[in-house]
């Protein structure tokens, strides 16, 4: 597979925007992706769930846009369009018939120059209700929902930023007032803490014309302060920390998770091939031994979170049968990811081919194409990495696999949450 070769095209504009362009004149659409430089990593104290909460404020209208118009005009447009909040950024896109980009272009510089009018009392007590509910929902009436609550306070010490979950506190959503949310836009939605990205059919003069006509006379804002809480974390958890819960799951589960170098670090790439050596593909170790050989396992996981304050984490979950024993289901799961240290030439070779080929179909989508560039020129000031992350993933090999694995899957840096199904009585 020859190296990648996707077109970029950066430029600033002078309040400190960044742009980026990725012409594509394949087919007639457009993306257009923000990111701005807060999530919840950046929140204080007693003030949790803020960034997620502003994620939901952002689409409740702005100066010259009503209540949910961004969404009825995109979509009466014949494009899509959401938002996500995660630890690092917040981010908000839309994919559209590239004739109209200025539809786009126009309801995003709206809402970054023109949030605070149109915000009141009812807007935010309503999405207060909304993230209230979808915590209620997606949390905690949902088996096993609050895994990354659980799981984040035993891998992040208290006091690090990625100690609480994106969602945040109830009670801190609660507090919040308008001041609040005014100087938390204030702080982080200014565009110099900012990246646009726009992918796929359109002309580079046109569009940064375009650009510039609706973002350039946004005020720069303020340098976004560092982050209230200290990153620094020992790279590796000291010992084997473990939490049993005992509630309404239909199935035995176990999460194991590991402290790893961060996203910023060049031994990340080495943790995305152990991971796909554990759990991508029905031919990875986790599949093949605990799901279809031993039987100890309904399913398997794993993930390497592209965290970047500290130390990132890495996670593998398997769910086991009923009356299943989870001390078990723990052993299994253990003995395969310490048995990384005998990782062979070939299996890395796959999961290195396996990893490619996801990068590879996610870039044939322009937007997910927009979504890395936003993403790298953002966190690395760097969006041309995109070309570079099969070489990055190719470089890595059996050695620096088994290495990881004995410096980083051990029990001196293991998090493991256990779900256990209530008896019946």
């Amino acid at each position: 597979m020859s190296r990648l070769t996707i077109p970029i095209e950066r430029h600033r504009l002078d309040n400190g925007l960044k742009v980026v362009l990725s012409q594509d004149r394949t087919v007639p659409v457009v993306a257009v992706n923000l990111w701005y430089g807060v999530g919840s990593r950046n929140e204080t104290e007693g003030k949790t769930g803020f960034a997620h909460l502003f994620e939901h404020m952002m689409f409740q209208g702005s100066q010259h846009v009503s209540k949910n118009g961004h969404f009825e005009m995109v979509e009466r447009a014949g494009g899509s369009l959401n938002g996500s909040t995660w630890f690092d950024r917040t981010n908000y896109y839309e994919t559209l018939p590239s004739h109209e980009l200025e539809l786009a272009l126009w309801l995003e510089s709206d809402r970054l120059g023109f949030m605070l009018p149109a915000m009141d009392q009812d807007k935010l007590d309503n999405q207060k209700d909304v993230v209230k509910n979808e915590k209620r929902q997606r949390y905690d009436n949902q088996p096993y929902g609050d895994w990354d609550e659980r799981l984040q306070a035993l891998v992040y010490p208290k006091g690090h930023p990625y100690h609480h979950p994106v969602i945040g506190s109830m009670e801190d959503i609660d507090a919040a007032t308008l001041e609040d949310v005014a100087s938390f836009f204030e702080t982080f939605y200014v565009p110099n803490n900012a990246v646009i990205t726009l992918a796929g059919d359109f002309d580079s003069g046109e569009a940064l014309g375009l650009i510039n006509q609706y973002f350039a006379d946004i005020p720069r804002g303020a340098d976004v302060p560092p982050l209230a809480k200290d990153p620094t974390v020992a790279p590796l958890i000291g010992e084997t920390v473990r939490q049993v819960v005992v509630s309404d799951v239909p199935l035995p589960r176990v999460i194991m998770a590991f402290r790893i170098p961060p996203f910023s670090s060049d031994d990340f790439a080495v943790a995305e091939v152990a991971q796909a050596l554990l759990g991508q593909g029905r031919a990875a170790r986790l599949y093949r031994r605990l799901v279809r050989e031993r039987r100890v396992a309904k399913s398997v996981v794993s993930y390497a979170f592209p965290l970047l304050s500290g130390a990132s984490m890495l996670l593998v979950w398997a769910t086991g049968y009923p009356g299943m024993e989870h001390q078990a289901l723990e052993a299994a799961i253990a003995e395969e990811v310490e048995d990384l240290r005998n990782a062979e030439t070939a299996e890395v070779e796959r999961a290195i081919a396996l990893t490619e080929t996801d990068l590879v179909r996610a870039l044939e989508r322009v937007s997910e194409r927009a979504d890395l560039l936003s993403a790298f020129e953002l966190h690395f000031d760097d969006p041309d990495r995109v070309n570079r992350e099969l070489d990055r993933l190719r470089a890595v090999s059996v050695d620096q696999i088994r290495a990881f694995a004995d410096s980083h899957l051990g029990p001196d840096n293991r998090a493991v949450l256990i779900y256990d199904p209530k008896e019946s009585s």
